[in-house]
């Protein structure tokens, strides 16, 4: 930077010091680099949500309400989401999800590569498992007796047994046990659910 300055009729030029330049030229490159790392950090992430294969072969999912995506819809509860406004910024409208948009496992399927989202267990048929199973239930608990002011709720014990009734449809396709097992080892396991217990 260079100033101008008038005194005594003389023009006199006054200039920052060339080691204050250099300290504001590292600054600004040190700047350009951190914005470089997230430019590629983002890339990175768009890519991968652009892959034709997701990460891991499926993702099931355990739950209360914050992951809930429909599975109370049909119970006879309190705890139900199947009406505005929830759902108001989601492209389906009220799904039974506890929010106005997505969830936070609907972003983290769209960031492990899925498609679409996973499906709810009450709605989950045929190959539709095969990308995992979203067993949420809204008023679950770690407790069996969460939630039970509330009405009708799929448990924590009621959300593994369903699981167990998804693996044996998993060996039923996959024709196999050991290649059933093998196929689940790859899966991604998500658990949120005790924010209800107390």
């Amino acid at each position: 930077f260079t100033f101008l300055t008038f005194s005594n009729q003389s023009l006199l030029f006054s200039t920052f010091s060339l080691s204050y330049r250099i300290s504001v030229f590292r600054e600004m490159a040190r700047v350009c680099v951190m914005m470089m790392k997230i430019l590629m950090m983002v890339v990175a992430i768009a890519m991968n949500m652009a892959m034709s294969e997701p990460i891991a072969p499926c993702y099931f999912i355990f739950g209360d309400s914050l992951v809930d995506s429909g599975n109370n819809n049909q119970l006879t509860s309190l705890a139900r989401a199947d009406y505005f406004p929830y759902g108001i910024d989601f492209p389906f409208g009220p799904t039974g999800r506890f929010c106005n948009g997505k969830t936070t496992v609907d972003v983290i399927a769209e960031l492990l590569g899925f498609d679409d989202y996973i499906t709810p267990y009450s709605q989950a048929r045929g190959e539709d498992i095969m990308r995992g199973v979203n067993y949420a239930s809204a008023a679950a608990g770690v407790r069996e007796e969460t939630g039970r002011q509330l009405g009708a709720r799929i448990t924590f014990a009621g959300q593994v047994a369903n699981h167990v009734n998804t693996v044996s449809q998993v060996v039923n396709i996959l024709g196999d046990e050991n290649e059933a097992a093998n196929y689940l080892s790859k899966c991604i396991y998500s658990i949120g659910l005790g924010s209800n217990d107390y």
